[in-house]
């Protein structure tokens, strides 16, 4: 008669670092989505960028059966809500007009980056359940305002509001592609007034004298580096704003994930003088950052949207995630897609508020974004018209 064994120790831990998880380990956990990296959240962590002293305390979760780690939730304590993408400023607001503390909360995300990806890094649903229940648990804990998970997979979102979290529907812009075999092509699907300006912007740029080139990977220079850093720090002085990331970050993922990087360099008589910076896995590339040191009509579309999404049609990367908000992407060929997120308030009356409050935005934002979808600059809807393009890509 075969004896049962016994269910090995399942136990939750919280760390402020990942210093003590080797990054084979982790890695196995975050799959191949290099934001959710050992690597990334590392350099995020170690150069500052994401630290107490920047208002985000690692909280991470780790979930272990007996010696071996079966799960992770990335989690910080949070002094304010930058960073995000998400946008909760009037709920704090709320609080403190009622003599309420919102700050500090606690936030499941990758900082700085709207990018949907697991949150649970589990196998099981059972696992994620337990970390459901494990930040849920520490929020109560630490007396915070409230929990909240941001860009987590719809499955994800479905675990977390059958135990009792809010969910929330925001909207992205994103470019797909359906096989197209150059960039003429993807615009021959475009209505003619739509495509006529997509073309003026392209001659702007080029009548100007700009000329691209793409920076892959290991070909990505310290020189490289700090010239990006120049002009996204430009990017925000010109908003008056303060840069998330700083130059150590950068040159510390261009050497230990190089392959995730790509740069579009824009140069004038042979000087550069802008670029972007996106980040790829094997299906998508991910824009993230721009700067320019010059100002000229349509070079943040080129530099942004027009070159990245021939960077995709060449590469056979399947979609391009121009980010959140921007309502001009649209004109450009990127469409309306849902993001997800999921809320728990501490406070009773509160936490009914904001449900009414997010019964009320859902609804509107489907509505709106069926009117972008109306507004699409495509003569039908892309990859229905089979005249229009090849094969399916083998990205």
């Amino acid at each position: 008669m075969p004896v049962a064994r016994p269910e090995p120790d399942v136990r939750i831990e919280v760390v402020e670092t990942l210093s003590g998880v080797a990054p084979d380990v982790w890695n196995r956990l975050a799959g191949t989505n290099p934001f959710l990296s050992h690597e990334f959240f590392s350099a995020l962590h170690e150069t500052g960028c994401a630290s107490t002293a920047a208002g985000w305390t690692p909280q991470f979760l780790l979930l272990k059966s007996g010696s071996m780690l079966s799960g992770a939730m990335p989690l910080y304590l949070k002094a304010h809500s930058f960073g995000e993408y998400v946008f909760d400023w009037a709920w704090a607001e709320a609080y403190h007009r009622h003599g309420l503390a919102y700050y500090p909360k606690l936030v499941s995300a990758v900082p700085f980056t709207p990018v949907t990806g697991a949150r649970l890094l589990a196998s099981t649903d059972e696992d994620r359940s337990r970390l459901i229940r494990a930040a849920l648990e520490l929020a109560r804990e630490l007396d915070v305002s409230s929990l909240h998970c941001l860009f987590p997979t719809p499955d994800e979102t479905r675990h977390m509001v059958a135990q009792g979290m809010m969910p929330r529907t925001t909207a992205q812009f994103h470019w797909s592609n359906h096989g197209y075999c150059s960039f003429d092509q993807f615009l021959a699907g475009f209505s003619h007034d739509k495509r006529k300006k997509v073309r003026q912007e392209r001659r702007k740029v080029s009548d100007a004298g700009i000329r691209f080139k793409w920076l892959e990977g290991a070909d990505i220079g310290e020189r490289d580096w700090a010239f990006f850093n120049r002009c996204y720090r430009q990017t925000y002085r010109e908003h008056g704003s303060t840069p998330y990331l700083n130059l150590a970050f950068f040159h510390r993922v261009g050497q230990t994930m190089p392959q995730h990087f790509v740069m579009i360099v824009a140069e004038r008589a042979g000087t550069p003088i802008a670029a972007s910076l996106a980040v790829r896995d094997s299906g998508r590339l991910c824009g993230r950052f721009w700067g320019a040191l010059e100002n000229h009509p349509a070079l943040h579309f080129e530099t942004c949207y027009y070159q990245s999404i021939e960077y995709c049609i060449t590469r056979g990367i399947e979609k391009f995630e121009g980010g959140s908000r921007g309502e001009h992407k649209l004109a450009r060929g990127l469409m309306p897609v849902e993001t997800c997120s999921a809320h728990w308030l501490a406070h009773p009356q509160f936490s009914a508020a904001v449900e009414q409050f997010l019964a009320r935005e859902t609804q509107g934002m489907g509505q709106y974004i069926d009117e972008l979808t109306d507004r699409s600059p495509y003569k039908r809807p892309p990859g229905n018209d089979g005249s229009e393009r090849s094969a399916e890509s083998t990205a």
